[in-house]
C-alpha cells in the first residue's frame, strides 16, 4: 500500500510517500524559519499564507522523488491536529480534495502520536509493547504508556510551556536567533552547567508533570537581575554558562521523571519523538543515566522534526485497523491521545 502523507500543523509544509508504513520513498519538508525568525517565533497568519503557496509544489516534488503518479497512491493521510487551526485546515482540505479527485480513502492522524511512530519507523526491529513514550517538541512535553499503537495512557505532561517553547523563550531573553534550541545547545557546549543554581519545577501531587515557567524566570533573573534591569552586558562566557545550566536543569528533570515512570510501569523500552530529541546532549545524558535493562529508541534525524513520513507511516497502520475517515472529518487545534 502506497500512502501519501501531508503535514501542516505549524510552520512546515510537508509531503511524503511511504510504502506499507515503513519504506520511505519520498519525504519533502518546506521550512519557514526564514519567514518567522525576525519575529522570534511563528506568526500563524504568515504560516498559513506560506502553506497556501507551497503545499501543492511540495506534493508535486514528493511524487517526483518517488517516481510515482497520483493515481498510483492508495491512501491519503493527513495531520488533523493538534496545531494551528488555519494551517491544519489547509492540509486537511488539500487531503480531502485529493481523496475526492482520485476516489481514494483518506485518514486523519494525530500529529503528536505520529512523533512517537517516527521512532518506530527509524528502528529496524519490531517494537515490543508495552513501552514508554516521551514526546519532546516545541508544543508538547508528554510521557505516555503505550500498550500498542493507538492505545495510550498519559502519565505526565507540561502544565505551562513545552520544552521546545522554553528553549525558544530563553534564547530570546539572550538575544539569540529563532529557533532557539540549536543556539542554546551550541552555547552550552562551552558552558559550565553548575555555574547557576537553577532548579526544575515541581507540581504538587503530580510527580510526572512538568513546569518550565519557574526555570525561565530564574534564567531571566540571571540575565537581568532581580529588578528586571540588566546590570551589565552579558559576556560570551555568561551566555554559555546560562545556556549550559538551563539546558542541564531542564533535561535532568525530563530524564529523572522518565526513568521513574519507566521503573514504576516496568517499561523496558522508551520511545522518543519531537524536535527536541535532535539535541545531542539530551541523548548523551539519557544514555549515561539509563540502566542497561532499558532500550532507548530515537527517531532518525530526518524524522525528529515535523515531517509527513511519520503521518503516512502511522496512517497505514490506523487505516488497516479501522479504515478511513468521512469527508466531514474536522481539524482540531487541541487533540488528546
Amino acid at each position: 500500500m502506497l500512502v501519501l502523507g501531508i503535514e501542516s500543523t505549524c510552520d512546515e509544509a510537508a509531503c511524503a510517500i511511504v510504502r506499507c508504513g515503513k519504506e520511505i520513498l519520498a519525504n519533502v519538508v518546506s521550512s519557514q524559519i526564514d519567514l518567522h525568525k525576525e519575529y522570534g517565533g511563528v506568526v500563524p497568519e504568515l504560516a498559513c499564507r506560506r502553506h497556501v503557496d507551497i503545499l501543492l509544489p511540495v506534493i508535486d516534488e514528493a511524487l517526483k522523488q518517488a517516481n510515482l503518479k497520483l493515481d498510483e497512491i492508495d491512501l491519503i493521510a493527513v495531520s488533523h491536529g493538534p496545531g494551528l487551526i488555519g494551517a491544519l485546515l489547509i492540509g486537511l482540505n488539500a487531503a480531502k480534495a485529493l481523496a475526492l479527485a482520485l476516489d481514494k480513502p483518506f485518514i486523519g492522524i494525530n500529529h503528536v502520536e505520529a512523533h512517537l511512530y517516527a521512532a518506530i519507523m527509524s528502528h529496524p526491529e519490531q517494537i515490543q509493547f508495552p513501552c514508554l513514550g516521551v514526546i519532546l517538541s516545541g508544543g508538547h512535553t508528554t510521557l505516555v504508556e503505550m500498550a500498542e499503537l493507538g492505545a495510550y495512557e498519559v502519565i505526565g505532561q507540561t502544565v505551562d510551556d513545552a520544552i521546545g517553547e522554553a528553549f525558544d523563550k530563553v534564547a530570546k531573553m539572550m538575544n539569540l536567533p529563532y529557533p532557539g534550541g540549536p543556539c542554546i545547545e551550541k552555547l552550552a557546549l562551552q558552558g559550565d552547567p553548575s555555574s547557576f543554581p537553577f532548579k526544575p519545577g515541581r507540581i504538587k501531587e503530580k510527580p510526572f508533570d512538568f513546569s518550565f515557567s519557574g526555570l525561565k524566570t530564574a534564567v531571566l533573573y540571571a540575565i537581568k537581575g532581580q529588578n528586571g534591569k540588566a546590570i551589565k552586558e552579558l559576556s560570551e562566557k555568561d551566555k554559555c554558562n546560562i545556556a549550559a545550566a538551563f539546558q542541564h536543569t531542564a533535561f535532568n528533570d525530563i530524564i529523572n521523571k522518565t526513568l521513574l515512570a519507566a521503573e514504576l510501569r516496568q517499561s523496558r523500552t522508551i520511545l522518543f519523538g519531537g524536535g527536541v530529541t535532535h539535541n545531542q546532549r539530551l541523548k548523551q545524558m539519557f544514555t549515561e543515566k539509563t540502566p542497561d535493562r532499558c532500550q532507548l529508541i530515537w527517531p532518525s534525524p530526518g524524522l525528529s522534526l515535523d515531517n509527513a513520513a511519520m503521518i503516512a507511516g502511522l496512517g497505514y497502520h490506523h487505516f488497516i485497523k479501522r479504515g478511513g475517515d468521512a469527508m466531514t472529518h474536522e481539524a482540531h487545534s487541541r487533540l488528546s491521545f
